[in-house]
């Protein structure tokens, strides 16, 4: 490989779950081939920069980043600088000329080629930009690749892409087309993944309702079934799901399958019909609606969630009023909201009329509000439940506690004797005692 004795390679993520479990890809691929992790920029050799293009917000961040390893790479020219995923993907060479640090660019669907990649940087090959789509999706030889995440809680995968080109979203322009991943290379990696110690396992995709669908394998549902016989795991969950896609057969799942947790994010990003329209999101209010409905009459106990983006192109104040109300309908445990941003390759960067910032920043904190009492209403409801908890390990703010999460992705922190043996990586029921903003707080109690 080149005159460099050392490998000290550091990895810097941004974005998703999904780009968190690219960047175990990337360790995996690359620690067989003698790449260490580095503990600091100044003594990496080699930096990657796993990134996401979602928001403005995310993008600003990676090139404030890059802002710093430039002045680092001053004083340590032979520093070698790549960047990958989404934001790589959309600006290819342009990255380049933005940031002349970097050296490479890596694209969504090349980070499998990483190995080769980077043993042709390090040989001074010329070409630096690598983001074209293939029509196939990669596959990593588990027996041969060590797992680098072996937390209690890991992702897993089972399809790249989107084909519902959400007017605001760049997620098909930057991840391709939907593309789902073998049934069995799904399951081999989930039981090579709990044979190391995992006991929760959270299946990715930009829309998991339609995994399969292109590829005549398993529906989503019957992959669940499948999850659900691995011997050693414990819990099951998954993001995110389409609403327009989210039917019957997922809503029996819940109430079928003993170890699919209690939680479904469902994202619905307006409460207003005119504006999901404009979205291009193939739903109604009273879809959306309907579907929460049979979840909740099949399921009184799941925990539901979602995303909302305040300030869209044309959003007026009667529909984020509408917005408002679908929240204090559906009684969310939990959502994320963000301002809308305009992002130059989605569709809705060309739509008019724009939200004010300042208008944009209101709705967002009324919203906020509006959920806040939500979640702390719904925590309330949890004082004196018992709750099985799966244990994470100590508490980071009070090594006296414990914590984990319910099967309704609760996070729950709570007391136990300590004359009690470890608890991690085990399901135990707690006592809830009181409702904080975020979080429950209780103790341990023994089954009778």
């Amino acid at each position: 490989m080149t005159s460099y004795q050392s490998k000290h390679l550091l990895i810097k993520t941004y974005g998703c779950q999904m780009n968190v479990y690219d960047t175990e890809i990337m360790w995996r691929l690359l620690t067989p081939l003698g790449y260490q992790a580095s503990s600091s920029e100044k003594q990496a050799d080699i930096i990657l920069i796993n990134t996401c293009a979602i928001r403005e917000k995310a993008e600003q961040k990676v090139f404030s980043y890059l802002g710093r390893l430039a002045l680092i790479k001053r004083h340590k020219p032979n520093l070698i600088i790549g960047v990958c995923g989404c934001i790589a993907q959309n600006q290819g060479k342009k990255l380049i000329h933005r940031a002349p640090c970097v050296n490479f660019v890596v694209g969504t669907h090349a980070i499998f080629q990483l190995p080769s990649i980077l043993e042709n940087i390090l040989n001074g090959n010329k070409q630096n930009v690598y983001v074209s789509f293939q029509d196939h999706l990669n596959e990593i030889n588990m027996q041969q690749s060590p797992i680098i995440d072996s937390s209690i809680s890991g992702f897993v995968t089972i399809m790249r892409g989107c084909n519902n080109y959400c007017a605001y979203c760049v997620v098909p322009y930057v991840r391709g087309k939907e593309m789902s991943r073998s049934a069995d290379s799904i399951i081999t990696e989930i039981k090579h993944k709990v044979s190391k110690g995992m006991r929760e396992v959270t299946l990715l995709g930009q829309n998991v309702n339609s995994y399969g669908r292109h590829e005549n394998q398993l529906s989503f549902t019957d992959l669940l079934e499948a999850v659900n016989d691995i011997d050693g795991l414990l819990r099951i969950r998954f993001t995110t799901s389409h609403p327009k896609d989210f039917g019957t057969e997922l809503i029996n799942a819940f109430a079928q399958l003993d170890k699919l947790c209690l939680h479904i994010h469902l994202p619905v990003q307006s409460g207003s019909d005119q504006i999901l329209k404009r979205m291009n999101r193939k739903y109604t209010r009273k879809d959306y609606l309907t579907k929460i409905e049979l979840l909740k009459n099949k399921c009184p106990d799941i925990s539901i969630t979602s995303d909302f983006i305040v300030g869209f192109p044309g959003e007026s104040h009667s529909d984020f009023c509408d917005t408002l109300s679908l929240i204090k309908a559906v009684e969310y445990d939990n959502l994320f909201a963000f301002q809308y941003s305009d992002r130059n390759i989605a569709p809705s960067s060309k739509f008019f009329p724009k939200v004010e910032e300042t208008v944009k920043r209101d709705r967002l904190i009324e919203l906020l509000d509006v959920q806040n009492k939500n979640t702390l209403k719904n925590n309330d409801r949890c004082v004196g439940q018992r709750y099985s908890v799966l244990v994470e390990g100590k508490s980071k703010r009070d090594n006296k506690q414990w914590t984990g999460r319910t099967s309704g992705n609760k996070i729950v922190n709570f007391v136990a004797p300590e004359t009690t043996k470890p608890l991690d990586a085990k399901l135990v029921d707690v006592v809830i005692e009181e409702a904080c903003a975020h979080s429950l707080r209780g103790y341990l109690c023994h089954k009778k």
